[in-house]
């Protein structure tokens, strides 16, 4: 056995939880696609590899029978489902998150939430901003445009964390899947009778679409689709949309804090420059790590032969620092000429809430930069991350006075 693999299969699932950049800069190095028995998948950790895999459905399929995510929220789900029926339910969703539509509303929807989160914070001197700020704005922005804004952020916020851990539960946690599962019944029930109204008087909302896109919404000839085929998808949306935009501008605002040039760089142009650091930040700590694949046919990949039946997991965020793309990959740096990195995955599954996501990041950063251009980190409380399918850190402690 080499030195590699051996090195491989002492990879934990504690050791990517806790750290897994090195890990991946080794495998990039040394074993590019490597197996790694804890989590059962072979890691594909460059990002020429990584781009093959996305943009190769016939050969890498997203339908992978035994994923976390579909034991977790089940199928069909839009990060599994494939052909047909991963069309209808992206196109479901395009009416409120491509680009062009995301750029008419979205100033209107996340300002005031902005604003509301940053009374919170005014009279304060020491605050945990992922608690107080990120989270919240991503959670209550979410669920505004997805039609659940009756729900409160501690609901929505313990949601996507009981779902968190089914969808990375791939060393088959019992523990961890009975939350995840808790959670999924939870929601179940507290759902219904939104899920009634908008089978009956559907709106604009996300949730309207998904149930409604397609169909004739005004007579009913058709009716809506069945819940069962909505709602693992609304269960990954959930997951990914909460968490990805509070925890991405919270990692953005750790790399700026951590280096003064490039904070004084952003705060003198907050509007110009709040845009480059969160492409910045999502780049040097992507908060969705993988997107895992099934080989349809034996193949060649980096150099080896891998066989049908093979689990992939192209790992975006090892790919977001691979040597050959990127200059200095770990550190976080504004001024960077490659642009070239891939937060929201690649091929037919890329993210389809990219644009939503970045915007909502990008005005919570500018607005509370204007608001406390003061804030620094609080070295006594020093920031921890955690993760490797969805990282961030875990609090983000700030004197928003400048204080040490």
């Amino acid at each position: 056995m080499t030195v590699i693999q051996d090195f491989a299969n002492a990879v934990t699932v504690t050791d990517l939880e806790t750290d897994p950049y090195p890990i991946y800069r080794r495998l990039r190095a040394e074993a590019p696609v490597c197996y790694v028995p804890a989590v059962d998948l072979w890691l594909v950790t460059r990002r020429a590899d990584v781009a093959a895999v996305g943009n190769d459905p016939d050969t890498f399929t997203a339908a992978l029978p035994d994923a976390p995510v579909n034991r977790a929220f089940g199928e069909p789900n839009i990060l599994t489902a494939t052909g047909d029926t991963h069309r209808e339910l992206r196109g479901s969703l395009e009416g409120k998150y491509k680009p062009r539509e995301v750029a008419g509303y979205i100033d209107q929807l996340v300002e005031p939430i902005v604003a509301e989160r940053l009374k919170v914070l005014d009279g304060l001197t020491e605050v945990d901003l992922l608690a107080e700020y990120f989270e919240p704005i991503s959670v209550r922005s979410l669920a505004e445009v997805l039609g659940m804004g009756e729900f409160d952020s501690d609901t929505l916020r313990r949601w996507f964390r009981g779902l968190a851990e089914g969808a990375i539960n791939f060393e088959r946690d019992p523990a961890r899947q009975a939350v995840s599962d808790a959670t999924v019944q939870e929601m179940l029930t507290a759902m219904d009778p939104l899920l009634t109204r908008m089978e009956r008087e559907p709106d604009d909302s996300t949730l309207a679409h998904m149930l409604w896109s397609g169909r004739d919404a005004e007579t009913g000839e058709r009716g809506p689709r069945d819940r069962a085929a909505v709602l693992p998808s609304l269960r990954v949306i959930i997951l990914g949309g909460m968490q990805e935009p509070g925890h991405g501008a919270a990692s953005t605002l750790y790399g700026l804090l951590s280096e003064p040039e490039q904070l004084a760089t952003v705060l003198a142009d907050p509007e110009g420059q709040c845009g480059t650091a969160v492409e910045e930040g999502i780049r040097w700590v992507s908060p969705i790590g993988t997107q895992a694949r099934l080989v349809t046919r034996p193949t060649e990949l980096g150099g080896v032969q891998l066989p049908m039946g093979a689990k992939v997991s192209a790992v975006l965020a090892s790919a977001n620092r691979d040597e050959a793309v990127f200059d200095e990959p770990e550190l976080f740096r504004l001024d960077r000429r490659s642009r070239r990195s891939m937060p929201f995955g690649f091929g037919l599954h890329f993210c389809v809430g990219h644009a939503f996501a970045r915007s909502q990041m990008r005005i919570a950063l500018a607005r509370l930069l204007q608001r406390f251009p003061e804030l620094r980190l609080r070295p006594e409380q020093p920031v921890d991350f955690r993760g490797w399918e969805f990282r961030a850190p875990t609090s983000l402690w700030v004197s928003l006075d400048g204080r040490e």
